[in-house]
């Protein structure tokens, strides 16, 4: 899609439709919506009057000017009420109302940037909005479908601004919105392939891809490498699989003159999970194709991380493999060695994600990484505490911690900490080994973490639990069904804080 910024006043420039937006307020119509009601002779106010326009929150109002006006449809989006009105309300709205359109086969359009001139929400802060909001909301995972209709896609979006100091500032935040979107799609994109395709080898392969074209560096490890290194917790997992497995490493070195400050990201990369031996039930084990959306959101993320070009080093790691059952998979009571000499008695092959998630957290600290987040589709544990809204957020560094929270709420992407006391390790002594890889029923999501933990060392560490936000089952704001991009944008804002 094409966006562009324009310095006019909305209400002369010719398009088949116009969004505005208006609060929840006792006085609807101010700036913009005041001057089209005034050109429309009132129409906005009957529509009022009559209670059909309200400016309650995701309210959408199509009107026809009849040529009175430039644009030839006026879309009326509701914000909500003023007080709770956010950044993340523009996305919203944005993605709304642009599926909204592409369903009445508009395919061109324009729109006030929204937001500009309330209280903590900077010019710069809406055009990046506007942009991401617009992208993920009409975002379409369709290359299997041949009846998609492509004539109907929204082509181009024209921001309007009559205010000529705002334009560039916007312009920037468009630029970086669109390089935010394009690298959450990515993910989208990946995390919704089906498992036949999208296996280790093509992951390796589109990482390779992104390193390519814009100037990454990377390293995939084969199996040889891994035995190596030691990795036994990882080549436990992949055993069962007929796919090599792949340790997928990406780099951005943006500071060079600091390389030792490195910043590092860890996804799991299950590009499908069976359970193993310990067998899933058959019920939505198709969904369990996006298992590796951790991974894909690595490589989304640094994506877009080499198109911004921030200050700073930071690298990708993805361990990449299948779960499968067969005749060398590992079964349940087996001891398998991390790359860090722990034995872990494998209680339950279901819970592989940390497995392959310790080597490679291992291997990060050995390679010059002094922070890191991980990120995993980790346990169906989470989903019953937190639900499909929040990721669940642990680690053993408080302020590491609270850095990812805030970059969270600046993307708009929910997230709660858990805790991490020392009694929860209690529930992974194992008989026979160092550790147990499960800890029972209680605590599964923060019992997994405490498993990680064990490999993070002395390093700052933060783990990402996005098995209940990682898919999205309706359409809602900027959230389509299917892959949600979560936490790709958490990633990048945390990123630009550490540049910054």
């Amino acid at each position: 899609m094409d966006i562009r910024v324009i310095k006019d006043n909305p209400i002369n420039v010719k398009s088949p439709v116009l969004i505005v937006s208006i609060f929840e307020k006792e006085d609807l119509l101010v700036g913009i919506s005041k001057e089209i009601d005034q050109a429309l002779e009132g129409a906005f106010h009957r529509l009022i009057d009559d209670g059909e326009i309200k400016g309650a929150k995701g309210e959408l109002t199509l009107i026809h000017t009849f040529d009175r006006i430039g644009p030839s449809r006026i879309l009326v989006v509701g914000l909500g009420k003023e007080e709770q009105f956010d950044i993340n309300t523009i996305r919203e709205t944005m993605g709304q109302a642009c599926r909204f359109l592409r369903s009445k086969r508009i395919t061109s359009i324009s729109t006030v940037a929204h937001g500009i001139g309330i209280p903590g929400i900077e010019s710069k802060s809406s055009g990046q909005a506007i942009a991401e909001g617009t992208l993920l909301g009409l975002y379409k995972f369709s290359q299997y479908q041949d009846e998609h209709d492509s004539a109907t896609d929204i082509g181009d979006l024209t921001i309007i601004e009559n205010k000529s100091s705002d334009v560039e500032s916007i312009r920037n935040g468009v630029r970086i919105g669109t390089i935010i979107a394009e690298g959450t799609c990515l993910t989208r994109d990946m995390s919704n392939e089906p498992a036949n395709i999208m296996t280790p080898a093509r992951m390796s392969e589109i990482a390779r891809q992104v390193a390519d074209s814009d100037g990454l560096g990377i390293e995939v490890l084969e199996q040889k490498d891994m035995e190596s290194l030691g990795m036994g917790a990882l080549l436990g997992v992949a055993k069962g699989s007929h796919q090599p497995p792949k340790l997928i490493v990406l780099k951005y070195t943006g500071n060079p003159d600091n390389p030792s400050d490195n910043l590092g990201f860890i996804g799991k990369g299950i590009t499908f999970d069976t359970g193993g031996i310990s067998l899933k039930p058959a019920g939505g084990m198709e969904n369990m194709k996006g298992d590796m959306t951790g991974g894909a959101s690595v490589i989304g993320t640094m994506q877009a991380i080499a198109r911004l070009k921030p200050k700073l080093n930071l690298t990708g790691i993805v361990p990449a493999t299948e779960n499968m059952p067969g005749g060398e998979a590992q079964r349940p009571g087996d001891v398998v060695r991390a790359m860090n000499g722990k034995t872990i008695e494998v209680i339950n092959t279901d819970a592989e994600g940390r497995l392959v998630l310790s080597d490679a957290m291992v291997y990060a600290t050995r390679n010059g990484i002094n922070r890191m987040v991980d990120i995993a589709t980790l346990t169906g544990a989470i989903v019953v505490s937190l639900g499909k809204i929040c990721t669940g957020v642990m680690g053993n560094d408080q302020d590491l911690i609270d850095k990812v929270i805030s970059a969270a709420t600046s993307a708009g992407e929910k997230m709660w900490q858990l805790p991490m006391y020392d009694e929860y390790k209690e529930q992974l002594k194992s008989n026979i080994a160092d550790m147990m890889n499960v800890g029972g029923r209680d605590a599964g999501s923060i019992t997994a973490a405490k498993f990680l933990s064990e490999f993070a060392g002395n390093t700052p560490w933060v783990h990402l639990d996005i098995a209940g936000t990682y898919r999205s089952d309706t359409n809602k704001g900027y959230m389509v069904k299917g892959s949600s991009g979560i936490p790709v944008r958490t990633l990048i804002d945390l990123a630009l804080a550490e540049a910054s």
